[in-house]
């Protein structure tokens, strides 16, 4: 038996995609951001010890 109504999951799929969307990309942009600084420390803290020594 076909249900009655309007189908499941299609009257907010676009919202709910692009919501979904922009949450990913917020998450993989926060990582490369932290990625990058880990970087710029990690290079800061080699030029110090080599200038030291």
């Amino acid at each position: 038996m076909a249900k009655k109504g309007q189908e499941k999951n299609t009257k907010n799929k676009a919202k709910h995609s692009r919501l979904v969307a922009q949450k990913k990309n917020k998450k993989k942009q926060e990582a490369e951001l932290r990625k990058e600084r880990l970087k710029a420390i990690i290079k800061k803290a080699n030029n110090n010890t080599s200038n030291e020594s």
